[in-house]
């Protein structure tokens, strides 16, 4: 019998007599591995889902067009033919290209606390990357840099967000034990949204609309179906490109993008910014947490998962913001894009009862990035890792 422990309980699980990883080929071994966080996240408040739909379109050829370059492989592994662990292993040839690597990668790794089940889970990916070439077993990374990344290593008791990755804490001593090593780091910025604006950032607001001929525009979805969408990634391609792991996006993966997210958003909270060209300049991405909802959902659209979260989108919205993305044209950096940012945000957030706003996760080493925060007296939150490790 398996002692599932309680998952806000310090006990762990029993050690396995025998694990057995399998690839999942099959609907049975598919169902398993997208319920699998239901019950291993039981009870466990911090933790926000997935949607299922989401997880199986990501191996839907017909869905998910990244898989004419990335190759992956889901993993599932039992013991005593009950659901112990899950792992997805990526080779992204387009990433190993541009960063000559030889990487591959794992995503979507979850496991109960026996290290047997994630020693064979992590074995079975560096085996399957192995026979395609790989040198090198590296993540949690999804195959574009838009997905979740970075395993969480510090403050396990923060809510977590739809837009980021969240784990026990005995996941980072596993990966140690294992053998693995830091990559990068991330951090997510909480911040207080302030009641004025910032003096500091209505002076340079003020500057990079006079001296610079920039302004800020709110889109309408007819516009942002008519050609802006493929403006705004065209720019998230440059902005991201030096980036750490990233690889541009191709037409195909904006368009499924642009399906996926422009229902949900709320484009008063998507400032963005052009020169006197017309020119996208710059872009920030966010709205209200729907963490609350999707975890009244249980990652299900039907029977009433549905209601919940247009419910977080509409009649009750969080009192945080996400703060998905931030992207300015590299040309523009340093020139007020940013301050023209936080000046149109805090009153649009002040309409909409927004109080609080959380980061997506920034690599701890763009001072840049980090500093421009300092006028909101930023909280720095949830690091979070990326692994690397030699496949021998």
């Amino acid at each position: 019998m398996l002692n599932f422990a309680s998952p806000n309980s310090k006990a762990v699980f029993k050690k396995m007599t025998k694990v057995e990883v399998v690839k999942v080929t099959e609907k049975r071994h598919l169902d398993d591995f997208v319920h699998f966080t239901r019950r291993h996240y039981a009870g466990c408040n911090q933790y926000v889902p997935d949607m299922e739909a989401d997880i199986r379109n990501m191996f839907n050829k017909r869905k998910n067009s990244a898989t004419e370059f990335a190759l992956l492989q889901p993993f599932i592994a039992y013991s005593q033919d009950v659901p112990v662990g899950r792992i997805v292993g990526i080779i992204n040839s387009h990433a190993n290209e541009k960063w000559h690597t030889k990487n591959v990668r794992f995503a979507l790794i979850e496991f109960i606390d026996d290290l047997a089940v994630s020693k064979a889970l992590l074995e079975a990916v560096s085996a399957w990357g192995h026979e395609h070439g790989m040198t090198h077993i590296q993540g949690p990374l999804g195959i574009t840099d838009f997905d979740k990344e970075g395993m969480l290593v510090e403050d396990f008791d923060l809510e977590g967000s739809m837009s980021s990755i969240y784990n026990y804490e005995y996941y980072p001593r596993h990966m140690e034990q294992l053998g693995f090593e830091k990559e990068v780091d991330w951090l997510q910025i909480r911040i207080q949204i302030p009641e004025e604006i910032p003096a500091r950032y209505s002076r340079v607001s003020q500057y990079a609309r006079e001296q610079m001929g920039l302004s800020v525009r709110k889109l309408s979805l007819k516009e942002m179906k008519e050609g802006y969408v493929k403006k705004l990634f065209d720019l998230l391609n440059t902005a991201y490109s030096p980036i750490f792991g990233f690889t541009e996006m191709t037409d195909q993966q904006v368009a499924e993008f642009a399906d996926q997210y422009l229902p949900v958003l709320n484009l008063d909270m998507v400032p963005v910014v052009e020169n006197q060209e017309g020119e996208v300049v710059g872009v920030a991405v966010t709205m209200p947490s729907l963490a609350d909802a999707l975890r009244k959902s249980g990652g299900r659209l039907w029977p009433t998962g549905w209601f919940h979260l247009l419910g977080g989108l509409k009649w009750k919205r969080s009192d945080m913001a996400e703060m998905l993305l931030v992207a300015v044209r590299p040309d523009y950096q340093g020139l007020g894009v940013n301050a023209m940012f936080f000046d149109d945000l805090i009153p649009v957030y002040h309409k909409y009862c927004i109080h609080r706003a959380e980061t997506g996760p920034q690599l701890e080493d763009n001072v840049r990035e980090l500093s421009q925060w300092k006028p909101l007296h930023p909280e720095f939150v949830k690091r979070r890792r990326c692994y690397v490790k030699n496949i021998h």
